[in-house]
């Protein structure tokens, strides 16, 4: 047997290798570069995606009448460059940029994340403040946290005031100001009529 001598200055080798974004143009389905693994995107259910569905179209009235932006439904991808992250898959966006047959570049302007059933408790908190941070990093003015179960449906977050939240409930008009300037939408428009 043939032993090796070991110091304290060699390093185990590493056989992990990290997803590109080229790794993530052969996902099938919703899918995020983070930390160089690509992270699949459970699929949403009834309530969230019409509710997802909705701001897109409403937004996409917007874009036509201000012939400003893009209106961007669900599973499309954000490239971005920060330490962790490399992409978004927001369930709704608004985004200012060049149009391709790429993933868009850059991070939208207005990204929307619709709670599913389990992004609720302290570790699907977390989990969202940590990406609402990432957003505001690659340059997202405004997020918001919909949540279709709760008094406070819609929770607008501002790249300069990141921590603190303007809540709009049922019966009142939510608004993304200063990234979609104008556009507002009721709220009670992200739930299907009964």
């Amino acid at each position: 047997m043939i032993y090796s001598q070991k110091t304290l200055t060699d390093k185990p080798m590493s056989t992990k290798v990290e997803a590109t974004i080229e790794d993530l143009y052969k996902v099938e389905g919703k899918a995020e570069l983070i930390n160089g693994e690509i992270v699949l995107m459970p699929l949403t259910g009834g309530l969230p995606h019409l509710a997802a569905l909705q701001i897109t179209l409403s937004l996409a009235a917007y874009e036509k009448t201000t012939k400003r932006g893009y209106a961007i439904g669900d599973s499309a991808a954000f490239v971005v460059n920060l330490p962790h992250r490399r992409s978004f898959s927001p369930d709704a966006a608004f985004y200012i940029g060049a149009v391709t047959m790429k993933f868009f570049e850059g991070a939208p302007v207005f990204a929307v994340e619709v709670r599913s059933e389990n992004d609720y408790g302290p570790r699907a908190e977390r989990a969202m403040a940590a990406k609402r941070a990432d957003y505001f990093a690659a340059g997202t003015l405004v997020v918001w946290d919909v949540d279709l179960l709760g008094a406070d449906v819609v929770r607008v977050y501002r790249s300069n005031d990141p921590e603190r939240a303007t809540i709009y409930r049922r019966g009142e008009i939510a608004e993304a100001e200063s990234a979609v300037p104008g556009w507002t939408m009721a709220v009670d428009e992200l739930f299907p009529e009964q």
